[in-house]
């Protein structure tokens, strides 16, 4: 994924002129009633992040979420976090929980990087998703897609099972003995498997598939909880495999991942019926269509590329999102302490420098047709949750796009998302500009 070489600047200006005129500035109102136009038909939509820690992108999603539930019947939000946790936030945008605040439940995110979900934008955007559902007669669920809960996971299984099978609680608990001598680590199970034959997959397929035969119809009372229980199974199962292949491969351990995700927005799609629409918030990584970019000559694939082929490409739009230079969020290595880091200003030739010249407002454009000068690859920035200012060549991704997005979203300078577990300064709770509807 990495663009380690200098961007070439050919055709820069022509690519900024393209911006101009097609693009349409953020500031307009108008603006996001095109891009709700655009994409209200399809039945997938997803919306990216060129980081996991500016405010401004996660600001943004909330708003264009609460207009496509409100004005076009889309039916929940899938996103790029642990199904236990985001479970929980489920149960209480749906009234389910005995939580006071939104803040009470994500303050409860413990795994890092705990910011990408604990944080006050999120905070808000569940208060308004509460209160639109007790409006509502149909509930918008709070999903997530992600596969790194292995333990988490088998432990909600469990917990399932001691309620409505207590023979059945006693196999699960027998099969998932399998990884107690890993102490909850899952990476130390996966270095493990690289030194011996043995693992735990036909122990984790086996609780997997007595779920899957015992499920309830879609209208049985308890429906939604047996369907997070094999949910949570099949957790177990895929990360179980993405922790054994992810010592051996780092392209393989990303497309189970993928994958993963892709079967989990089948499945909320089915559980929800024919005419359900979906939300996913994930990064550019994942939503962008990979195939757009050098990540499928790596034999990488994505949930954007997935879902494209699964359901059609006039059945899915992918809006992208991007910035030129401001503040980010993220950890220096994996499991840092979480720091306010400084984006710099994108490199020459890359796509940030092509919206960037193109003037520095904030705007959006949506692609049709032909993509010109667009649809020439050149570096596009993705930051993750670690990352080191310094060393920015290694961060950019030749891409094509407007092939590997519908539409893009660029602000051109960002702010630093507002952590949870962050104090903020004072009593009150930070500025984070209610986007409203």
């Amino acid at each position: 994924m990495a663009f380690n070489e200098p961007p070439s600047t050919e055709g820069i200006d022509a690519a900024a002129q393209a911006v101009r005129e097609r693009a349409r500035p953020l500031a307009n109102e108008s603006t996001l009633d095109s891009l709700v136009e655009a994409v209200r038909d399809s039945r997938c939509v997803m919306f990216g992040e060129a980081t996991h820690g500016t405010s401004e992108f996660y600001r943004l999603r909330a708003k264009l979420t609460a207009r496509l539930l409100c004005e076009e019947n889309f039916s929940f939000v899938v996103v790029e976090g642990d199904w236990t946790d985001c479970y929980d936030v489920n149960r209480y945008v749906k009234g389910e929980s005995d939580a006071n605040h939104a803040r009470d439940v994500l303050s409860e995110f413990d795994r890092w990087p705990t910011w990408m979900w604990a944080n006050w934008e999120v905070v808000e955007f569940a208060e308004w998703l509460r209160e639109h559902n007790r409006d509502s007669a149909e509930n918008a669920g709070f999903y997530g897609l992600d596969v790194y809960s292995l333990f988490e996971s088998m432990a909600a299984v469990v917990d399932y099972l001691e309620d409505v099978d207590p023979e059945a609680v006693e196999r699960a608990k027998d099969a998932y003995k399998c990884f107690e001598p890993y102490g909850e680590d899952a990476r130390e199970y996966g270095r493990s498997t690289r030194l011996v034959p043995d693992d735990c997959e036909d122990e984790v397929v086996e609780i997997l598939a007595e779920l899957r035969d015992r499920r309830p119809p879609h209208d049985a009372e308890d429906g939604e909880a047996h369907f997070s229980a094999e949910q949570n199974a099949l957790v177990a199962a895929n990360a179980e495999e993405y922790y054994r292949t992810m010592v051996q491969s780092s392209a393989d351990s990303w497309n189970v991942r993928d994958r993963h995700m892709a079967e989990t927005l089948d499945r909320l799609l089915d559980h929800h019926g024919s005419d359900s629409k979906a939300i996913v918030w994930a990064h550019n990584t994942h939503v962008g269509d990979a195939r757009a970019t050098t990540m499928a000559e790596r034999d990488r694939l994505n949930i954007g590329q997935l879902a494209r082929e699964r359901y059609g490409a006039d059945d899915v739009s992918l809006v992208g999102f991007g910035t030129h230079h401001g503040e980010v969020i993220a950890g220096k290595r994996w499991g840092a302490p979480m720091e306010r880091m400084s984006i710099p200003a994108g490199h020459a030739g890359s796509y940030e420098d092509v919206f960037h010249r193109a003037g520095a407002e904030d705007k959006l454009l949506v692609f049709s047709g032909d993509g010109g000068e667009l649809a020439e690859r050149r570096g596009h920035r993705a930051v993750g949750v670690v990352y080191d200012p310094s060393h920015e060549s290694g961060n950019y991704v030749p891409t094509a796009l407007s092939e590997r997005y519908d539409a893009f979203v660029h602000v051109d300078e960002t702010e630093a998302l507002h952590p949870l577990h962050i104090e903020p300064e004072g009593t009150e709770e930070p500025e984070t500009y209610p986007w409203g509807i």
